[in-house]
């Protein structure tokens, strides 16, 4: 893990399958620093509402094959986030933690110190489009094949000539081609090129400094899910990538029935106004009225939360004007979303929910969807799976719509895919 690509992951795995040396005990370990040369705190920057390490975090956790997931850095605010999406971490020592430093410097030290843990699995933060069925498969070529070391490839189709080091010298030469006969790329079967998504090795290969090495096999990832980000450019096209490609976690987001939502500090910016005869008034975003509709319009009921009482008057004309639902005096969040839950014969992965504070905590972590507003408090943060760009009462619940809408479509086309394939033999 070099230090300036800031490789978020190092996993140690113990398994069964085929291989009698390696006892069933999985395990998976990432390594950020708050270093990165390219994007200042990289890892835990947000892409698509999630941070960086959280996309590989969750697919870790997910595929099932790791005892345990560890983080290791030398950054306070990566170790809040990385507990926060569930990781476990360990503190680099200095020694390992110099500009200097290399990625084996780092995943060497983690092994001496977990002296149980027989293959290391090194992830990088960076490939958020990775899926737990990756992970799976790629294990069993330990597990039941003996391989020493697994590490993933993507194909690519590149054109490669020489380069020219020699200023006297201005002529290049082909590497991999005849321009005489250029191939189509239908007819040529590319190259294989390491995406850096994950490593494989036995703690043998890793003591004498190697992460390939022994008996080597590549696990080759469709070019969808190959993303990488290093750069400041890579941002906008990574986050069109996963919106559409990555891995979005167990719940299928196409079943999403309810949206309950907070009235201050979710549809509202959370003030109240007070005219001069006493009226109370709070302001509503066109917006966020408009994707409470485009809700509505796919089947999805939405119900506002409200913790203080408001006058009578202005929640009558609220709940008229968003032709919702809204519910007053809700001082425990956790207990009226079951009861809500219960009535309606709902479970939590058909609700989405959206919070701002301390109270909605447990509904953040259970509901099968959630999301905070941009300037919501850090404990909110910690547990929400998406956090929007845009503030309460400012376009927080009409980017969450969209953003649900987005995933019940993203489902519901995988879906129809998975239908043609079956029917296709």
């Amino acid at each position: 893990m070099m230090r300036s690509r800031e490789w978020p992951g190092l996993g140690g795995l113990r398994c069964t399958g085929g291989v009698q040396r390696y006892p069933q005990t999985p395990q998976a370990h990432w390594t950020p620093s708050g270093r990165s040369k390219g994007i200042p705190l990289k890892n835990i920057k947000m892409l698509a509402g999630v941070p960086l390490i959280g996309w590989v975090i969750r697919a870790a956790l997910d595929s099932g094959v790791f005892h345990s997931v560890w983080v290791s850095t030398d950054h306070d605010e990566i170790e809040r986030v990385a507990r926060a999406w569930g990781a476990q971490v360990h503190r680099r020592s200095p020694e390992v933690s110099t500009d200097s430093s290399s990625s084996l410097d780092t995943i060497r030290e983690f092994s001496r110190l977990n002296p149980g843990v027989d293959v290391i699995c090194n992830i990088q933060a960076t490939s958020p489009c990775l899926h737990p069925e990756d992970l799976k498969k790629a294990v069993e070529c330990i597990t039941k094949e003996g391989c020493d070391s697994v590490f993933s490839v993507v194909r690519r189709y590149p054109f490669r000539w020489q380069e020219v080091k020699n200023e006297v010298s201005q002529c290049t030469e082909p590497l991999n081609l005849d321009p005489a006969h250029r191939p189509r790329r239908q007819d040529w079967e590319g190259e294989l090129c390491e995406n850096g998504s994950f490593y494989f090795a036995t703690k043998e290969l890793v003591e004498k400094g190697l992460l390939q090495g022994g008996k080597m096999k590549y696990f080759e990832m469709k070019p969808e899910y190959s993303v990488d980000i290093d750069i400041d450019i890579d941002w906008p096209v990574a986050e069109q990538r996963v919106l559409r490609f990555g891995y979005f976690g167990k719940d299928k987001p196409e079943v999403v029935k309810l949206l309950l939502c907070n009235l201050s500090g979710g549809l509202t910016d959370g003030q109240i106004y007070i005219s001069a005869n006493g009226e109370e008034m709070v302001s509503i975003n066109t917006r966020d009225q408009a994707g409470i509709d485009m809700l509505k319009k796919e089947g999805v009921k939405v119900i506002l939360l409200e913790k203080d009482p408001i006058a009578k008057a202005l929640a009558d004309k609220l709940s008229k004007r968003m032709s919702c639902r809204i519910l007053q005096d809700v001082d425990d969040k956790l207990k009226k979303v079951q009861e809500l839950m219960e009535k309606k014969g709902l479970e939590w992965k058909e609700v989405a929910y959206l919070g701002n504070d301390e109270p909605d905590v447990k509904c953040l972590e259970l509901a099968g969807l959630s999301a905070v507003p941009m300037d919501a408090p850090t404990v909110a943060h910690n547990h929400a799976k998406y956090i929007c760009h845009n503030a309460a009462g400012h376009g927080a619940v009409r980017e969450f719509a969209e953003h649900i809408l987005l995933l019940k479509k993203k489902a519901k086309s995988q879906m129809e895919q998975d239908r043609i394939c079956r029917n296709t033999f």
